[in-house]
């Protein structure tokens, strides 16, 4: 085939499917706008920036950031905590949205469904400020609504705020309330994708309904958790800045502190922008290495993954 010819094929696949390229185009400019230009800013992280001196003529250090970053004793502390937390989220929050979106799936009368759905979506709407306020006004000692019934039940009252022990416990719960609801919304698109008519069979052949959720409704989501787990772990270690920033206090910065804090704190107020891009670089290269292994071992185990 000609160049000419493909050009015109080209051209004419152009014009046939412009409006399909019309809807495109918005998603892809927003990529290219907000993703893929910031990219360059990376640089940063091998340059030892100086807003006056600006991007280009601020001086080159090479790995002069990541070495001080490894070799900082706060290091391994921060490493520590962001990767408990990060743990935490996958084995306990995880989970939790397909848990729910099954249960919903099993509600039979639809209004039902409808309230339940809205009351779980519900707190996904609220700031963190507000869920971190909710959270002092059951907590604190000074009134709290768990202090009290703790109290009234026999107990001691436990302050949760400060508590070194309670923080990881308090803070997985906090995302647990704001977005499982939320998370749901995938799982329930994938089990309305699911042939009812498989249900009708294995009725007649007398399964029950924990039988259909083993034998059906699983396997028919199976490809959907799969996807979300590796998506998930491209994020694995941003544990989120705002809530814990919220939650840190002197008592508890031990195991509160994780790499978002800490590049607040040291990188941006101190105006190590040099330095905070170095560590957020850090944080990228792992989820990369994670997406990549975690999308292998999908397809070596038969999945599809995300590529």
């Amino acid at each position: 085939m000609s160049s000419a010819t493909r050009s015109s094929t080209m051209m004419g696949r152009l014009v046939r499917n412009r409006w399909l390229y019309f809807m495109v185009f918005p998603g892809l400019l927003y990529f290219l706008i907000f993703k893929y230009w910031p990219m360059y800013g990376i640089f940063i992280a091998f340059k030892d920036y100086q807003p006056f001196l600006g991007f280009w003529d601020s001086p080159f250090v090479g790995l002069k950031h990541f070495e001080r970053l490894f070799s900082d004793s706060n290091f391994l502390v921060l490493f520590r905590n962001t990767l408990i937390l990060a743990t935490y989220n996958i084995l306990f929050f995880f989970p939790l949205p397909i848990v729910i979106a099954l249960m919903l799936n099993e509600l039979r009368r639809e209004f039902m469904k409808k309230i339940v759905q809205t009351l779980v979506y519900i707190p996904h709407f609220m700031s963190w400020v507000v869920v971190v306020g909710i959270a002092y006004i059951f907590l604190t000692t000074e009134g709290g609504i768990v202090n009290e019934m703790l109290v009234r039940y026999g107990g001691e009252k436990i302050n949760f705020l400060v508590s070194t022990d309670w923080f990881r416990t308090v803070i997985t719960a906090e995302v647990i309330w704001k977005e499982t609801g939320w998370g749901t919304i995938i799982f329930l698109a994938a089990l309305a994708g699911v042939d009812t008519q498989l249900y009708e069979a294995a009725r007649m052949d007398g399964a029950n309904r924990l039988r259909q959720l083993w034998h059906i409704t699983l396997p028919a989501i199976r490809s959907t958790v799969v996807i979300m787990l590796i998506l998930r772990l491209g994020h694995f270690l941003d544990t989120g800045f705002e809530q814990i920033f919220l939650m840190l206090n002197a008592m508890n910065r031990e195991v509160g502190e994780v790499f978002d804090t800490y590049v607040y704190s040291v990188g941006i107020s101190q105006g190590q922008y040099s330095f905070s891009t170095a560590i957020g670089l850090f944080k990228s290269i792992i989820g990369l290495i994670l997406v990549v292994g975690s999308n292998y071992l999908a397809k070596k185990f038969g999945e599809e993954g995300i590529y």
